[in-house]
């Protein structure tokens, strides 16, 4: 999602855009640099990498890379932002990024609400500002206990997998 935020710009000014996508789930932004090649972007316009420190640090320090953009974890953030900005970079961090809890009450639609909750806590493998984290179930305790356990039932029904094959629902 968030490369759709910045992409856009970025391409509209003039740019090329370099992503460089959580090493956990990068399967979205290599669907996105697919989609948008086969519309025909120019070779070269949108560049995918993939790595884990060495690669940020090389995109860090490359001296053709003039501005940086990040969204993620408060560690991670500070240390593209001290690299970067030693290195000249402009760098735009925003750290520490969560949608931390939803408020339940016990008479919500249980169906419906299972499925959300479950959606919202491991769509993306659980590796987006905006997964679930914390439910805050209010009412009847007796009746919260049955949620967890409902939550639970349907989280094992998820199937852990390689991304692209139908029927995976949380990739690898």
């Amino acid at each position: 999602m968030i490369p759709l935020w910045m992409a856009p710009l970025s391409l509209a000014t003039g740019n090329t855009y370099v992503l460089k996508p959580s090493e956990k789930t990068p399967s979205a932004s290599m669907l996105l640099a697919s989609y948008l090649n086969d519309l025909g972007l120019p070779p070269g316009v949108l560049n995918v990498v993939n790595g884990s420190r060495d690669t940020v640090d090389g995109l860090l320090t490359h001296p053709d890379i003039k501005a940086i953009s990040f969204v993620g974890s408060n560690s991670a953030g500070e240390h593209i932002h001290d690299v970067g900005s030693k290195n000249g970079k402009r760098v735009q961090a925003n750290l520490g990024a969560k949608n931390h809890a939803t408020i339940l009450m016990d008479d919500a639609d249980r169906a419906s609400t299972i499925k959300a909750i479950v959606g919202a806590a491991f769509g993306a493998a659980g590796q987006r500002c905006m997964a679930l984290s914390v439910v805050i179930l209010v009412g009847d305790l007796s009746v919260s206990q049955g949620w967890v356990d409902e939550v639970v039932e349907e989280a094992k029904k998820l199937k852990v997998g390689n991304g692209f094959q139908e029927g995976v629902d949380v990739g690898e």
